[in-house]
């Protein structure tokens, strides 16, 4: 067994900044609802059916801030916002597909492997006196 590597978790370390967190699934659903072309907020809303406004409007924020996506308001009435992949954005396609695919390969033991650790875990349960 080989050492941690002790910059493994350095501040500088590029994990540290990545934008899609494992977990992080509006992300990922983000990317692929904009893979077609700009969107605005209510059209990214349908499709994502239950993210709520402020996570959705939190997750947009930080793709704009990493530069994985654009936010355009034209000058109208009533006004209008579209949001669209950038180049970087576009990029991180092929990571999704990637995930995608993994998790087809392996979505049957995975859900094993929960079902298993929830009959384990309510076992562990004591039921009230």
């Amino acid at each position: 067994m080989t050492p941690l590597d002790p910059d493994m978790f350095h501040p500088a370390c590029p994990s540290r900044v990545m934008p899609l967190r494992i977990g992080d699934k509006w992300t990922a659903m983000v990317v692929l609802c904009l893979e077609h072309g700009p969107r605005r907020f209510t059209e990214l809303r349908a499709p994502l059916r239950t993210i709520t406004p402020k996570v959705l409007a939190e997750t947009l924020r930080a793709m704009e801030r990493d530069g994985l996506v654009t936010r355009t308001a034209y000058d109208e009435n009533p006004p209008r916002v579209e949001y669209a992949l950038t180049p970087l954005g576009r990029s991180l396609l092929t990571l999704v597909a990637a995930a995608r695919s993994w998790s087809e390969e392996h979505l049957d033991e995975l859900l094993a492997a929960r079902k298993s650790h929830e009959r384990r875990a309510g076992a562990d349960v004591v039921p009230p006196a």
